[in-house]
């Protein structure tokens, strides 16, 4: 469900309404919707696919989370995701074992959060312009380290973590979990998420209570460039490899399936229920098309039109 900033500062909680649950009633309409065009869609090992592929959606998603959450946007995530890929597909390639393939891609993707966040937080720069800037560098420093071609990654560890569970339960279910119950802890549960949230309301006023705006806006940004590096890690396992490609799609997923999950692009708002439901409703888009046998352009142009759909839901919720 979507909360409210508790920092509104004596602003009044709004009262959930239909647009609040759009991600989930989304969901349910699209797959109604496939499962009415072919008998391929709702079976058990098409859903097993499709949870298994929104996973690194769901953990990009949460990231962007944190950067919506403070009245921002983190448009580097395109860029970070194979640039934390492609660490870990260098560190392989060269000899060093894959568990510091993973620590770099994690920690590469984290580095270029706290940056971000410095620039935004510290220096006072658009995380428009900042953010833009950043998915330019990454996207030619990728280049530069992979010399512009995909890097097979061949390890039993990530092809396990990719295709292999406890019972029924996937791994990749099981760090999509993680994520998810670790991001509503620190909005909802911890003095941090309140600060995030009430950062996100009003910075002025926030700034006036004492909440230190610049460390929590510097945290936003390191938490989204985090979670870029843990989703970089999955998209390996999945995948086999690290391809540099800008990944733009999952840049213009993830900020539409925060938006249409519930959160306010103004700031101040989240949900990450919503958030979870509308990375499944994406890549539910994705899958469906696929095996309906419909042209893969079309794919844009659904992500597109929700992404407006999304934008149109946030301004409507003011």
């Amino acid at each position: 469900m979507a909360r409210a900033a508790p920092g509104r500062l004596g602003a009044r909680r709004i009262p959930a309404t239909l647009a609040d649950y759009a991600a989930p009633i989304a969901l349910v309409i699209v797959w109604l919707g496939f499962f009415i065009a072919t008998p391929n869609f709702l079976t058990a090992n098409n859903i097993d696919d499709l949870l298994v592929a929104s996973t690194i959606l769901t953990v990009l998603a949460l990231g962007q989370q944190f950067a919506v959450v403070v009245g921002g946007i983190d448009l580097s995530v395109g860029a970070t995701l194979p640039w934390s890929a492609a660490l870990l597909g260098y560190c392989t390639s060269h000899g060093y074992p894959v568990t510091v393939g993973i620590v770099a891609a994690i920690v590469g993707g984290l580095l270029v959060g706290v940056v971000n966040g410095l620039l935004i937080g510290h220096f006072q720069m658009t995380d428009f312009v900042v953010t833009l800037g950043s998915l330019s560098v990454l996207s030619g420093c990728t280049l530069l380290l992979t010399s512009g071609n995909s890097v097979a990654v061949n390890s039993p560890f990530l092809q396990s973590l990719a295709l292999d569970g406890a019972g029924p339960i996937r791994w990749f279910w099981l760090l999509a979990l993680v994520a998810a119950l670790g991001v509503a802890g620190i909005l909802f549960r911890a003095r941090v998420g309140t600060h995030l949230l009430a950062t996100g309301g009003n910075i002025d006023s926030a700034r006036e209570t004492g909440i230190p705006v610049r460390r929590i806006r510097l945290l936003a940004y390191s938490a989204c460039g985090l979670l870029c590096g843990v989703a970089g890690v999955m998209l390996v396992a999945r995948n086999g490899g690290a391809d540099p490609s800008l990944q733009t799609t999952y840049l213009l997923s993830s900020i539409a399936a925060v938006v249409l999950g519930g959160s306010s692009l103004s700031g101040g708002k989240a949900s990450v229920l919503g958030t979870v439901c509308g990375a499944i409703l994406f890549t539910s888009l994705i899958n469906g098309f696929t095996i309906l046998g419909i042209s893969q352009y079309y794919q844009p142009i659904a992500v597109g039109a929700v992404l407006l759909l999304a934008a149109a839901i946030s301004r409507l919720r003011k």
